[in-house]
């Protein structure tokens, strides 16, 4: 059976679609490649950002559903989302730019010999950057060439994903035995696991957390997180695969951008799996990309009542000077 490859996405909730393509486009500087609808609730956005391509590894995912409750983080969550950049000294950048534009951080620290920088949104969502200064693994992706943040400097893909649990225990068994990584390192409480190639891109850190309360989903929280495979019959394979070890799947996904699996490994833990392609390169231009409602053809023809309930969001950048911010 072939395995997991590294992340795919994150996909997390949002209290406002507006404020979050602002914060993704203008103070990250991530590429809207897609602003679509979740397909199971076609009366919510689903916007994706990622690198300058659209890549596989890249992509910060939001809903944003109608009238859904502040989430609260604890136990048995994802809790963090990470971002690569190319270097320590690209840390030293962001620390200063977000001093500058008031976004709230908990400075530069080292993790697992990598130096980081945690901050929140406006939702108290939880990111951090990681340098891939010495990276090994898993290759990142290519900066928005069109963004404001220095090439040099800017975001190129996910990095490790964070996780609480509850049973630690259980948890190790069910990414060793079932979801096939393996533990690299231990510190501060914390558990490195990794799968593939490695690095980076490919690695989940894992905190066992019996002390704060279950985690209750809603905006400001991560909703499922999604590991590469390559394709349909892979997929097909992790399907069996799961049902061995007696766990409950969706089944076979077809998202259109890319076929998925989906299947609930711990209390509030959803894993996806999902395939690089086809990609979201298909249906629209690359200079243009993420400025127009992108339904995928299964819902096309309901274009007409899905644009009446969507408010409509300005996400036009190619008519846009944006300058590169180097202070």
């Amino acid at each position: 059976m072939n395995g997991l490859k590294g992340l795919h996405h994150v996909t997390a909730i949002t209290s406002s679609a507006e404020k979050n393509y602002h914060f993704f486009t203008y103070i990250l500087g991530m590429r809207l490649v897609k602003k679509t609808v979740n397909q199971d609730d076609i009366q919510t956005y689903h916007l994706f950002f990622a690198d300058d391509k659209g890549s596989p590894g890249t992509d910060m995912t939001f809903f944003d559903f109608p009238g859904i409750p502040k989430g609260t983080h604890g136990t048995n969550e994802i809790f963090k989302t990470s971002f690569r950049v190319p270097s320590d000294e690209a840390i030293d950048y962001w620390l200063k730019r977000f001093d500058r534009l008031n976004i709230k951080h908990f400075g530069i620290k080292e993790q697992f010999g990598k130096k980081t920088l945690s901050f929140i949104d406006f939702d108290e969502q939880n990111y951090q950057l990681i340098s891939d200064e010495n990276n090994t693994g898993v290759k990142s992706g290519t900066p928005w060439q069109e963004g404001p943040i220095p090439l040099e400097y800017a975001i190129t893909g996910l990095g490790p994903l964070f996780v609480r649990i509850q049973d630690f225990k259980y948890f190790k068994q069910v990414m060793e035995r079932v979801l096939l990584f393996k533990e690299i390192a231990e510190e501060d409480a914390k558990h490195l696991f990794e799968v593939g190639e490695g690095g980076n891109g490919a690695q989940v850190i894992v905190e066992e957390n019996k002390v704060m309360p279950m985690a209750l989903q809603g905006y400001g929280t991560v909703h499922h997180a999604a590991f590469r495979v390559d394709d349909k019959a892979t997929l097909l394979e992790w399907d069996e695969h799961y049902r061995k070890f007696g766990f409950q799947t969706s089944g076979f996904v077809d998202r259109f951008f890319f076929k998925s699996l989906y299947t609930r490994v711990a209390p509030q833990i959803l894993f996806e799996l999902a395939t690089d392609g086809p990609g979201f390169m298909g249906d629209e231009d690359y200079e243009t990309l993420g400025e127009k409602l992108s339904l995928p053809p299964f819902l096309e023809d309901k274009r007409e009542q899905i644009e009446g309930m969507v408010r409509h969001i300005d996400t036009v950048r190619s008519t846009k000077n944006i300058e590169k911010e180097y202070e």
